[in-house]
């Protein structure tokens, strides 16, 4: 088990995410977006902007991902 917050998974609080895969935890994040959208949280559209302008790069979104799941890994 894991713990990660928001902050650390590209969003805008510190609200804390725990989870036994990388997996889940992106999950866990998502709906947590999700959330933070429909509530019209400015931050939070703020670190999703930055997060959609990374996917238009493959590359640089697997990276983020990589580096990402490299950190969950070290928890």
């Amino acid at each position: 088990m894991a713990t990660m917050t928001c902050n650390q998974l590209g969003g805008a609080c510190d609200k804390e995410f725990s989870a036994q895969s990388f997996d889940e935890m992106m999950e866990l994040v998502k709906l947590h977006g999700m959330e933070m959208f429909q509530t019209g949280d400015a931050a939070h559209f703020e670190a999703m902007a930055k997060v959609q302008a990374m996917m238009q790069s493959p590359e640089d979104m697997q990276a983020w991902l990589e580096e990402k799941r490299k950190e969950f890994d070290a928890l």
